[in-house]
């Protein structure tokens, strides 16, 4: 006899850097594990995760989670210290971190996290490459969005 087993619906993000796509060129995509506390887990279930002002750091081989808040419930235990904004270390393999220290150390890359998600059980983060962009780089990147948003108007209106 087997189970049937339910599936559960929905959107498996947490938190997303909408601002990322905006200030940075990505260059390239990681996926990293992140190392939680208990109270973490419960609080992301309930989706209380910022990472808008977020980075990542590289220290002694070691990749580091620096300004993402996830706020504590209000139920958390009494007897633990909820710190919303503590440094939270990514679990990335050793060849990828031996590339990214690399890169970010000779060639001026930054690493910024893009979003925060469930795999299954457990929590990742989306790391971003990237390059910073200059004003007038954001501007042409509106011009080129509106210039789309335009020309889909105009083949639109051309059908009626």
């Amino acid at each position: 006899m087997s189970k049937n087993k339910t599936k559960k619906g929905g959107d498996s993000t947490i938190a997303l850097n909408k601002k990322a796509r905006h200030d940075y060129f990505i260059e390239d995509k990681y996926e990293a594990g992140l190392a939680l506390q208990g109270w973490e887990v419960k609080s992301l279930r309930a989706g209380k995760a910022h990472i808008g002002d977020s980075y990542v750091l590289l220290q002694n081989g070691e990749a580091f989670l620096f300004g993402a808040t996830i706020t504590p419930l209000n139920v958390a235990s009494t007897h633990v210290v909820c710190d919303p904004t503590r440094i939270r270390k990514l679990l990335l393999k050793k060849s990828e971190l031996e590339r990214l220290i690399g890169l970010v150390e000779r060639q001026s890359y930054t690493l910024i996290p893009l979003s925060m998600y469930w795999s299954r059980a457990w929590v990742k983060v989306e790391i971003g490459l990237a390059k910073g962009k200059k004003e007038h780089d954001k501007r042409e990147d509106l011009k080129e969005r509106e210039w789309q948003r335009d020309k889909e108007r105009m083949m639109k209106n051309k059908g009626r």
